[in-house]
């Protein structure tokens, strides 16, 4: 019989909020295969519990990841944590819970903390729909194209940032999205110095600049959706993969962009998105 894989959330902050079944199923699995092992041995000694530790992190996990398969089918229950929140949520661990499913191993998520849905619940924007986007691209360049691409985006947005860039990154969504966009800081989320600050985009850059949000610890944004035009009736992605599939990416973002009044790069990126999904697939 082969072991179980637990998807395990742990604190973003606030020790309290680690589940009573997560500190049950970090104590009794043979094995924790952990984005820091010594960010985790703090948790698991704040805990009591004494497994085993392996590292698994952007840099190994393809390796790391032929070890917890071999763990899991000797039998042993392996729990897969991040250094915070829940795993694979812009953290490492795709590969395993991918080769784990091919393998036929069980594999159960224990929720809990997610920065994601506590800065969504907290943000006072549409919940119904939302886009979680991950970090913005480091480069400016990189992150303005970024930006591009998602400013017709109707879905409330979430991203991360970090410290070093929150200020730029703040300058090139007003320049992206307009300064008179709804959004949402959360900055330190659970932690003693927690911060959540709702206003306009212009708004909450010029509390960056003047130092009323500090440029410390941890950054999520939350961004209001593009308010729907007349095309709003149009599926777009459908129109995409529909034209895509007959005429060059070019051609297909060109006709969607007359018909929708959206920006053709953005549309063109989303083509190769498409493409590149397939691809994997």
């Amino acid at each position: 019989m082969s072991g179980t894989l637990f998807i395990v959330a742990t604190p973003i902050g606030n020790l309290e909020d680690l589940t009573p079944r997560a500190r049950q199923t970090l104590a009794s699995v043979d094995l924790i295969a952990a984005e820091d092992t010594r960010h985790t041995m703090r948790l698991l000694s704040n805990i009591g519990a004494k497994p085993a530790l392996m590292a698994l992190h952007d840099h190994n996990e393809e390796r790391a990841a032929y070890k917890v398969m071999e763990a899991l089918e000797s039998g042993k229950d392996v729990a897969l944590v991040s250094d915070a929140g829940t795993p694979l949520v812009s953290d490492p661990g795709f590969r395993v819970v991918r080769e784990a499913h091919k393998q036929g191993i069980k594999v159960v998520p224990l929720p809990g903390a997610s920065a994601v849905t506590a800065a969504l619940s907290a943000a006072g924007l549409p919940t119904d729909r939302f886009s979680f986007e991950g970090f913005a691209p480091a480069k400016r360049v990189a992150r303005r194209k970024w930006l591009e691409s998602l400013a017709n985006e109707t879905r409330t947005i979430i991203m991360y940032e970090s410290v070093h860039r929150i200020d730029e990154c703040l300058a090139d969504l007003v320049e992206g999205f307009g300064p008179d966009r709804n959004a949402f800081i959360g900055r330190e989320l659970t932690k003693l110095h927690e911060q959540c600050v709702r206003g306009t985009l212009g708004k909450l850059k010029r509390l960056i600049d003047e130092g009323a949000i500090p440029r410390k610890g941890e950054f999520v944004i939350v961004v209001a959706g593009a308010e729907r035009g007349p095309d709003s009736g149009i599926d777009v992605d459908r129109l995409l993969r529909l034209l895509s599939s007959h005429l060059s990416a070019n051609q297909a973002a060109r006709i969607t962009a007359e018909l929708t009044g959206q920006k053709k790069n953005a549309l063109y990126e989303r083509i190769l998105t498409f493409k590149a999904d397939n691809d994997d697939s």
